[in-house]
């Protein structure tokens, strides 16, 4: 049987060995599933790659500047936000600035 990358090619190589008639066959995944393990997705990724770590597609996530670590600490408090649920980002930025952090700069 030749090596497996997808499940197209899985099914391909169990058309070719067992014949096109067998996907008919009730129960034609469970039979996948029972011969190679329950998750036949990782098991191909793996016979694909080998057993190297995958990279990491996204891009890290950057730091939160000092005002945005301010904001989300305390935009849930009484205080910063207006009856209607929008944020006093005025009253904020003055409460900010008389942060060490706000006063850094």
């Amino acid at each position: 049987m030749p090596k497996l990358y997808t499940v197209r090619d899985m099914i391909k190589a169990w058309d070719e060995a067992y014949g096109e008639d067998l996907r008919e066959e009730e129960g034609f995944l469970e039979i996948l599933k029972a011969r190679h393990g329950q998750d036949m997705r990782g098991r191909l990724r793996t016979m694909q790659r080998g057993n190297v770590s995958p990279r990491r597609t996204t891009t890290p996530k950057r730091k939160l500047s000092a005002w945005n670590k301010f904001v989300r600490a305390n935009s849930k408090k009484k205080i910063f936000r207006f009856a209607n649920g929008k944020l006093k980002l005025k009253k904020m930025g003055i409460a900010f600035r008389k942060t060490r952090a706000g006063r850094k700069r």
